[in-house]
């Protein structure tokens, strides 16, 4: 019966919408057909997944993210296990990559039609040419945590002790690169002063990192909060704390966010709102929610073998994520700042900082959901 129904109300729509405007529409007297448009309409609200994938322009996309299974991509995975994405009309197939160097050139290469990855890539890709524009935050703060070995580097006191060291990061190039260098620089050492490791995010960063193959490291949970427990890492600078992030860089500094060429943005609005709805829910759900549901929530191979840890991981970084997908204003000369400081051409770069970036579609995702 619920079947028959079903196609009785696409029919109803499909007629409602022949009889519009044209001369054979019925008055206002014709009781049954005012009902049945009541019907069509309230029956229409119910209906999101046919009824907007009609109007999304590229319902079917690829997405690409560098270290999935990290808490700083949770609002990704939250509004893909919670069927949020399909709720939209999307039909989202996420690639994942070993760090968000690679999945940026997924991207650019074709392969890919967005990226959730961190924030600076946007500032750095209108530097060469290829703009991009950020459009739903995952992440408050860079969440990125740079500590050494304790094991071959004992006798560590400041951050200039780095030079001539194994640094391990999720890929060269990532958000993860870019902190070591921003933090160099600060100490007054450059990039070329230290060799930089790609590692991942998973077990091999771990096991590089108790092995000894790397002398420190920067990245994320649940890696770093795996490490310390095990007494493996000796923390120097924590950015899953909003107090130090601002102190390292001097700003509010955007992270995990979702960001596509700036061409894609413009000719798929709808489909960029469709996303935005998506991940702004799963930030709010992620706010209400207790590290018991997490845990039911993300796949089994995110906690590396260790429920407890990845609770201690949620519970450090779960006041760095976005609680609304609000990308902050001064955001973006923040980001500028940080990467001028490693590579004078781009410091000395005119760049249009305003376009990297929009608010728009996460102002209307908070007015359509306003509890998430």
């Amino acid at each position: 019966m619920r079947r028959h129904f079903g196609l009785a109300t696409q029919y109803d729509l499909t007629l409602a919408a022949r009889a519009g405007g044209h001369a054979g529409h019925p008055s206002s007297g014709d009781k049954p057909m005012q009902r049945r448009h009541v019907l069509v309409s309230g029956i229409a609200a119910t209906l999101p997944l046919w009824a907007q994938a009609q109007a999304l322009e590229k319902p079917k996309l690829t997405l690409a993210v560098g270290g999935k299974n990290l808490l700083y991509y949770l609002p990704l995975t939250i509004a893909e296990q919670m069927g949020y994405f399909k709720a939209e009309g999307l039909e989202v197939t996420i690639v994942d990559f070993a760090g968000g160097a690679k999945a940026l050139q997924a991207v650019v290469g074709g392969s890919a039609d967005v990226v959730s990855g961190a924030f600076e890539h946007t500032v750095n890709m209108q530097f060469k040419g290829q703009p991009m524009r950020a459009f739903v935050l995952q992440g408050a703060t860079p969440q990125i945590v740079l500590g050494i070995n304790p094991k071959t580097m004992p006798n560590f006191k400041t951050i200039a002790d780095l030079k001539g060291k194994k640094v391990g990061v999720s890929a060269p190039g990532s958000s993860t690169n870019v902190m070591v260098n921003f933090l160099l620089a600060k100490a007054g050492l450059k990039p070329g002063d230290v060799s930089i490791i790609g590692v991942g995010t998973g077990s091999g960063a771990v096991a590089a990192m108790r092995s000894g193959q790397i002398d420190a490291m920067s990245n994320l949970d649940p890696v770093i909060t795996l490490l310390l427990r095990s007494g493996d890492l000796k923390i120097v600078s924590d950015t899953r704390v909003p107090a130090e992030s601002e102190k390292v860089f001097g700003g509010p500094m955007p992270a995990g966010c979702l960001y596509a060429p700036t061409p894609f943005v413009e000719k798929n609005p709808a489909t960029v709102q469709a996303l935005t709805n998506a991940m702004v829910r799963a930030s709010k759900w992620i706010q209400k929610a207790g590290a018991a549901e997490i845990i039911k929530a993300v796949p089994e191979g995110y906690l590396l073998g260790d429920r407890a840890v990845y609770i201690d991981a949620f519970l450090a970084a779960k006041g760095s994520l976005s609680p609304d997908g609000m990308i902050p204003d001064k955001g973006a000369q923040t980001a500028f700042n940080a990467l001028g400081s490693v590579d004078e051409k781009l410091a000395a770069a005119k760049l249009d900082l305003a376009a990297v970036s929009t608010n728009d579609f996460v102002k209307k995702a908070n007015a359509k959901y306003p509890k998430g």
